[in-house]
């Protein structure tokens, strides 16, 4: 496969030997693998009809390939991003969506629904180094988000302070405490300080 097709991405190319053998004859599937990023289809000498067969199915899959939609798990791994990053820069929109697909795996009564991606966008994205640009800026908004965290709590500190009646030391005296006898000499040795 060529390196416009899988974007150096040995999960993209795995994920188009499977989209090629999802179009291939159930007997055919075990023929096609995956060698580095090189397809191999290997059949015995006697099935030359149904190699070609074969082969004009891969040709025109082949011919399909650079128009595929990437999915999550491959560009996370042409971008060299994590999923929490995809979430991320998907919700708030520097990630753009090429819509949704639903599939049913394999053994599972449920659905799920993941978001794909253009391939012209992943490519152009990969060329402009933009996942690390949203990385410094996610860093640095991660920052003034700590910055204003820590001042809204000084700020909170000080307002419990000066709500809080002040004390003074020394002069202020307890006044139950100052009906009991022989407080005043208690007082006066500063014992109470």
């Amino acid at each position: 496969m060529a390196a416009d097709i899988t974007m150096g991405s040995s999960v993209r190319a795995k994920g188009i030997l499977q989209e090629i053998q999802a179009r291939l004859p159930s007997a055919f599937k075990k023929a096609i693998s995956l060698d580095g990023v090189d397809l191999v289809l290997a059949m015995s000498a006697d099935e030359k009809t149904a190699f070609n067969a074969a082969l004009s199915v891969i040709a025109k899959a082949m011919d399909e390939a650079p128009t595929l939609p990437v999915i999550p798990r491959e560009i996370q791994d042409i971008l060299g991003m994590k999923t929490s990053e995809r979430h991320r820069w998907l919700a708030d929109g520097r990630l753009p969506s090429a819509g949704t697909r639903t599939v049913r795996l394999a053994g599972r009564a449920r659905q799920i629904t993941f978001h794909v991606f253009d391939p012209k966008v992943v490519e152009d994205l990969l060329d402009r180094g933009a996942v690390d640009e949203w990385r410094v800026e996610d860093a640095e908004a991660k920052a003034e988000k700590r910055r204003n965290a820590a001042y809204q709590a000084k700020l909170t500190r000080l307002a419990r302070k000066s709500s809080k009646p002040s004390k003074k030391r020394g002069n202020d005296v307890d006044e139950p405490a100052s009906r009991l006898r022989g407080w005043e000499d208690f007082d006066i040795d500063g014992l109470l300080r």
